[in-house]
């Protein structure tokens, strides 16, 4: 091969690099058949990129709702446990007693226990 032959390989292949990238500048390189025929495909993939972006976003509007109520969850679990505590705190026998001095209720303690009822059937 020649330098003048090599030369010119060069030099058409750096005009089909220019022409190439001139070609998808103005459009003309979407118009071409092969591309053309390779629409279908794209608008596929097109599509499966869409589908994987709504995805992705649904994913984390998920993830972020878990942990909304996560933390909620545990919140209201606490609350319980101080409200059960409370509870069990206030229904003491002695606590029911000061409740009811307080109040001025006219009750009093039995202080006699309570007795059990039996029935015969007959």
């Amino acid at each position: 091969m020649s330098n003048k032959e090599f030369i010119d390989i060069q030099e058409s292949t750096k005009n089909s690099k220019k022409n190439t990238f001139k070609e998808v500048l103005d459009g003309r390189l979407l118009i071409r058949e092969n591309v053309v025929k390779q629409f279908p495909y794209l608008f596929f993939l097109a599509f499966l990129a869409f589908i994987y972006i709504g995805n992705r976003y649904h994913a984390e509007k998920l993830k972020r709702r878990i942990a909304k109520l996560q933390k909620e969850q545990k919140d209201l679990r606490a609350e319980s446990i101080t409200t059960k505590s409370q509870l069990m705190f206030m229904s003491k026998q002695s606590e029911v007693a000061k409740e009811v001095k307080k109040r001025g209720l006219d009750l009093e303690e039995s202080t006699t226990p309570p007795v059990k009822i039996v029935m015969n059937k007959e």
